[in-house]
């Protein structure tokens, strides 16, 4: 098995960070929402999760994705 430390691999970055993190925040909330029974914010919390994907779209597209001329992959520790 070879093991290539200049790939960084899928979601190594700050586009995919910022995504995951705001769309995990969106579907927490969702979920208390919906235990507590507040229609509103589950509804809020919906339309967070989309920003978070949209976030993340957008930072790849200025250049913090993966292959983004923005970002510097960190060396995996193995």
């Amino acid at each position: 098995m070879s093991i290539n430390n200049a790939d960084p691999g899928e979601g190594h970055s700050p586009a995919a960070w910022t995504a995951v993190v705001i769309m995990l925040i969106a579907v927490a909330l969702g979920t208390l929402a919906f235990v507590i029974g507040v229609p509103w914010l589950i509804w809020a919390s919906l339309v967070l999760l989309v920003v978070g994907a949209l976030s993340g779209w957008v930072l790849a597209k200025a250049g913090y994705g993966v292959n983004g001329p923005k970002f510097t992959p960190k060396p995996h520790h193995y």
